[in-house]
This record gives structure tokens, sequence and C-alpha cells, in this order.
């Protein structure tokens, strides 16, 4: 394959990706426990923290690669026809730009608030 991510490439980015976002997810469900239990206010003053806001960042972009990778692996895999298969791979692509720029937006917005 040329130009893209070779199987043994994709393979190990897809495991780091899912390693962070289970760190991650676990980490911060012990926050929000530790914090009283889960609650607007637990949750805005965890996502305040520039440390937790870098995390959430970073938890973005794996969740991106990860669902891609994913994703991508289904539709090579699955749909034989080649318009299908590139019609299928631009709306998923399509649908987690968008979702990455909203994310971002939102990341953004939480910014704002400790600055």
């Amino acid at each position: 394959m040329r130009g893209g991510m070779s199987g043994m490439g994709a393979w190990l980015w897809q495991r780091l990706t899912a390693l962070y976002l289970g760190v991650y997810i676990l980490v911060l469900l012990l926050a929000l426990v530790l914090s009283g239990g889960p609650s607007a206010g637990a949750w805005q003053g965890w996502m305040t923290h520039p440390g937790a806001l870098l995390a959430s960042a970073l938890f973005l972009g794996a969740w991106l690669m990860h669902a891609w990778i994913g994703l991508r692996d289904v539709v090579v895999d699955y749909v034989h026809p080649f318009g299908a298969r590139v019609t299928v791979l631009v709306a998923v692509a399509l649908f987690l730009l968008s979702c990455g720029i909203w994310g971002t937006f939102i990341l953004i917005q939480a910014a704002s608030s400790w600055a």
C-alpha cells in the first residue's frame, strides 16, 4: 500500500489509541467519582484544568484516529465495488472531520473559560 498506512502500522496505531482511550476514560471516571460524583460542576471543574484539557484534546485525536482506522478496515474488507467503497470512505472521512471540528470547538470554549 503506497501513501497509506501499512497493515502492521494500522494495527499498532489501533492498539495504541485504544490504550490511550481506555486510560483516559478510567482517569475521567475516577476524577468525577473523587470529586463527589458526576455533576455539571464536577465536569466543569475537571475540564477547566489545563492538564485535563490537553488530555481531552489528545483523547479527541486518538478517538478520531481509532475510528478512522477501524472503519476504514471494515469498509476495505467488506465493501467490494470500488465506487461504493470510495463513497463510504468519503462519507466516513467527512463525518469524522465534522466530529473533529465540533470537538475542537468545544475544547476551545472550555479553554477560554480558564484563560
